[in-house]
């Protein structure tokens, strides 16, 4: 997607003339994303190069659902993935000069294989290749126990730590050996997922106030992704990233894991295996992205995908950044400027 020649290091920009584009993750998902996208040239291509890749219709199942299907792993993350890089093509339509000065990208768990193949790391079929085996293996995974996601948010004095451990205490005395109960996403100051087997996330769910918890979600998703839960997924997914190319990419990409930038192709092959197993730095990430100093401009922001999640957690994170962001739509075509 990322053709274009980066601009050489010598024509520094003006951070309010850069851009950072934002890649939604698992969650997102919409029935009808891509139908405010189908109009852009390269899109429709997009979808048939997928259709060759996944072996079905990804544009008919976007577009029609039944959300069912779409909300399944193994069909969201692709779907996902390929909306998201869609929607960089309609905003390079758009807005061309928004792609050219992009400087930096992030994409949540999944939404870090757009950003990547976006900044020009992978090739768009090798990089779908990879999230359909990984979206499989991680199906697979959760198939395997009865687990899933809650989204809590807490307050300054809530001990998420300690209310994981207590809940992973339950479960051995229900007779669960080795439970899972783990913060797998940081979203935005006091705002966690924990990721684990079900009966830790009941637990937590009915104690919530003596945790200082104000209010817990259980996620539309089938397992407790990024902890160790998702272990099976590790080998599939190192297989089908040894056999893909991976270059350097020519903007800044920061990683789930840390929130640092990846600096080398080694560094993403490794870190993006571990990142199924990880919890997801999201918060760090944002920090990272746009920590600067005071009085400096921020960058706009572009979220590319479905939804508006990462624009609500950026606002939580860094309101001075959140003012420059926008979102490129999905699901409702926009008139040219």
């Amino acid at each position: 997607v990322a053709e274009e020649e980066p601009v050489p290091a010598t024509t520094r920009r003006m951070p309010d003339q850069c851009s950072v584009l934002l890649f939604p993750g698992q969650g997102s998902q919409v029935v009808g994303m891509g139908r405010g996208l189908l109009a852009y040239p390269r899109v429709r291509e997009l979808y048939a190069a997928a259709h060759r890749v996944l072996g079905y219709d990804l544009l008919e199942l976007s577009l029609h659902g039944p959300q069912e299907a779409l909300d399944r792993t193994a069909y969201c993350q692709p779907a996902i993935f390929v909306a998201s890089l869609a929607a960089v093509e309609k905003l390079h339509h758009l807005q061309p000069a928004v792609i050219e000065n992009c400087v930096a990208a992030a994409g949540f768990s999944v939404g870090e294989f757009a950003a990547l193949v976006f900044a020009g790391a992978m090739d768009f079929s090798e990089g779908l290749y990879a999230v359909k085996i990984r979206a499989e293996a991680m199906q697979e995974a959760s198939e395997a126990v009865p687990s899933g996601m809650l989204s809590v948010l807490g307050k300054p004095q809530s001990k998420f730590n300690s209310a994981c451990l207590e809940a992973r205490e339950h479960c051995k005395s229900l007779g669960i050996e080795n439970p899972v109960c783990e913060v797998s996403n940081y979203l935005f100051p006091d705002c966690r997922v924990i990721s684990g087997h079900l009966e830790a996330l009941q637990f937590l769910q009915k104690n919530s106030s003596k945790f200082h918890f104000r209010r817990t979600k259980m996620l539309p998703v089938s397992g407790g992704f990024h902890t160790r839960l998702m272990e099976p997924a590790l080998e599939p997914l190192e297989q089908v990233l040894k056999t893909i190319t991976i270059k350097e990419p020519l903007i800044s990409v920061h990683s789930n894991i840390n929130g640092n930038r990846y600096m080398h192709p080694k560094h993403i092959q490794k870190l993006l295996a571990q990142q199924v197993v990880s919890p997801v730095k999201w918060e760090q990430t944002m920090h990272a992205i746009y920590e600067r100093k005071k009085g400096t401009a921020f960058p706009q922001t572009f979220e590319v995908g479905p939804g508006q999640q990462l624009g609500t957690i950026l606002k939580s994170c860094n309101l001075q950044a959140w003012k420059s962001y926008s979102h490129v739509d999905v699901l409702q075509a926009t008139k040219d400027p």
